[in-house]
């Protein structure tokens, strides 16, 4: 039996192939893991309208399904508009229908009974007229009383005609071209309605996807601009991580491939995607500072992860990214 001491050269044999065997564990292990961050893109969920915010319906943290109530604004105004332009477009029909529509039937009983007025006069003006055309080949009437008999018999005549031509308009719609404008009137009102549906819908604001609420940047009560948004929101499709891989690494590494990354805590690693590779190559990572790095070119990638692995990362979190075998 062999018995190790201090002194012993087969003792410090085997310390210093103990170190050199860390040693190159750790340059392995730090050659083929390098550092990055989770970071999330979030959406920012706003009305182009402002107001006072009526309602908020969700909290941080919350997990909300697409077409989960956000937030509401005070909507009264829009509410009026709406209603106003409404009843435009009630009337703007109606105008419409009653210039397609003849006269009210009355009205044309009126026409025909001064039609009918006019007729008989005309048939009594024209017997009048040929009585004294007899008598005055007979030299018994005189000329004067002629010419005002052919006057009257004249105008009757001309009475009948545009009482004929009354009737017949009566009983038709308006012209062309005032139906026209009236159609014209009534698509601008329906234009109208639907802007003004189109911003009371807008008062309120559901969630475009499905995520978990970041942050809610206002309270009840409080004014909110137009476009300021009121809920953040972070989809899970959103979160990726990105890191920074030495220069001479680069070319191990190719769009789509998975790759292992290690989260504290988690005994397992998870697998993401690379969906990002930039073309830039950039000094020192941003945020990550080492002595290390300082001096290094870094090129920076980014990995996407599925819905349910991505749901364990936080934005802002490290971690470590395998891009070398496991050793």
């Amino acid at each position: 039996m062999i018995t190790f001491n201090a002194g012993n050269p087969l003792f410090l044999v085997g310390v210093t192939l103990m170190a050199l065997g860390l040693l190159t564990g750790c340059s392995s292990q730090s050659t083929n893991r390098i550092q990055g961050y989770v970071e999330g893109e979030f959406v920012y969920v706003a009305s182009p309208l402002s107001g006072q915010l009526e309602s908020l319906y969700v909290q941080r943290g919350q997990w909300v399904k697409p077409g989960d109530p956000l937030f509401a604004l005070d909507s009264q105004p829009e509410k009026d508009a709406r209603d106003q332009a409404s009843q435009q477009l009630v009337q703007a029909r109606s105008n419409l229908e009653d210039l397609k529509k003849p006269r009210r039937p009355t009205e044309i009983e009126s026409i025909q009974a001064q039609l009918e007025q006019a007729r008989a006069a005309l048939v009594f003006s024209e017997k009048n007229f040929e009585r004294l055309v007899q008598l005055e080949r007979t030299g018994a009437q005189a000329m004067q009383d002629l010419d005002r008999a052919r006057s009257t018999r004249d105008q009757d005549k001309k009475r009948v005609a545009q009482l004929e031509a009354d009737l017949e308009t009566a009983r038709l719609g308006a012209r062309a071209d005032q139906i026209a404008a009236a159609e014209a009137t009534v698509r601008a009102q329906e234009a109208a309605l639907a802007r003004a549906e189109w911003n009371l819908a807008q008062k309120r604001q559901n969630a475009p996807q499905a995520g978990v609420v970041f942050d809610t940047l206002y309270r009840e009560g409080e004014w909110v601009g137009a476009g300021r948004p009121v809920v953040a929101l972070l989809p899970p499709s959103n979160v990726k991580v990105r890191a920074f891989v030495p220069e001479t690494r680069i070319g191990t590494i190719q769009y789509g491939d998975q790759l292992h990354v290690y989260v504290d805590g988690r005994p397992e690693p998870m697998v993401g995607k690379v969906s990002f590779i930039s073309p830039q190559v950039e000094y020192t990572p941003p945020v990550i500072y080492s002595r290390e790095s300082r001096s290094k070119l870094v090129i920076m990638i980014e990995l996407r992860f599925d819905d349910k692995t991505a749901a364990l990362l936080h934005p802002g979190q490290p971690v470590d990214v395998q891009i070398g075998p496991n050793k």
